[in-house]
């Protein structure tokens, strides 16, 4: 099922989510409902808080539209290594139609558990790497414009403030 995608300011986008304690047929379908909706969003991630569900949850596809899917779902997952820095624009399921450039780190490792309720590893370079950190720090109640600097997030704000308004 399509889920709405919640939009800044939700004040639910900003809250730390619970970690999965098992992985049940309502985890599974969380996840089923995260891949549609990411599909049909489109994106190339969805986090569980961002259809408001505050649980370790993300989904991420970073296959182009001609190219085989390569999804990864991951419960809980957690960053235990990570290196180098890059700055690339970032845009947001939830901040639509707003981009900036974000540092990140170039590469990372990244442990959850999937679906079956194993454990993988990640070693994630490139968009992916970007990737696994946007939509876990989705999972902190981070967005990625919380990284910007004091100016660039406020010339956001503003923007946001008047596109709400505009929309009443």
């Amino acid at each position: 099922m399509i889920r709405t995608i919640l939009t800044y300011p939700n004040p639910l986008l900003k809250k730390k989510s619970a970690p999965v304690d098992s992985i049940n047929d309502a985890t599974r379908e969380l996840a089923r409902d995260m891949i549609e909706t990411m599909y049909d969003a489109p994106g190339v991630g969805l986090a569980a808080p961002q259809i408001g569900v505050l649980q370790r949850v993300i989904v991420i596809d970073i296959a182009g539209k001609n190219e085989p899917p390569e999804l990864i779902v991951a419960i809980n997952p957690i960053i235990v290594h990570a290196e180098g820095e890059v700055y690339e624009e970032e845009g947001c399921l939830s901040v639509p139609d707003y981009a900036a450039n974000v540092k990140r780190h170039a590469s990372v490792t990244v442990t959850a558990l999937v679906l079956d309720g194993t454990e993988r590893t990640w070693q994630a370079e490139d968009l992916l790497a970007i990737a696994f950190q946007h939509e876990i720090d989705h999972l902190e109640g981070i967005l990625f414009v919380d990284h910007l600097s004091a100016l660039k997030r406020e010339i956001f704000q503003r923007k946001a403030r008047k596109a709400a308004e505009e929309k009443r």
